[in-house]
């Protein structure tokens, strides 16, 4: 098995990250943006890839690119909720979950 691979795999209607083990996704960090945040709402990893560790490389790959693009985190995911509330790595740009962030999910996904 090779290192598995994060990618940002946005598209103008699905906005998500991506995990590939030797070139099958293995999962998903489904996010929306607004101006200055970045608000993860799903991650999900396949039954056949489970137990390897797979969201937490997920989840940090997706939240240092966040840095990197300059937004702040918001964690309404209950695996990124998890894995922010276990580090503070993130702490210094991660927002709470307010009711206006689930608008802007709901508003995203219809």
């Amino acid at each position: 098995m090779t290192e598995p691979t994060v990618i940002n795999a946005a598209d103008r209607k699905h906005k998500r990250y991506e995990i590939s083990v030797d070139g099958v996704r293995a999962g998903l960090a489904a996010y929306v943006d607004t101006d200055t945040q970045r608000i993860f709402y799903h991650t999900e990893i396949d039954d056949k890839f489970s137990g390897r560790g797979l969201a937490n490389k997920l989840i940090a790959a997706a939240l240092a690119d966040t840095r990197a693009t300059g937004k702040r985190i918001v964690a309404i995911c209950p695996f990124v909720a998890a894995y922010t509330d276990k580090r503070d790595d993130f702490d210094d740009i991660l927002d709470p979950v307010t009711p206006q962030a689930h608008a802007v999910v709901r508003t995203e996904l219809g």
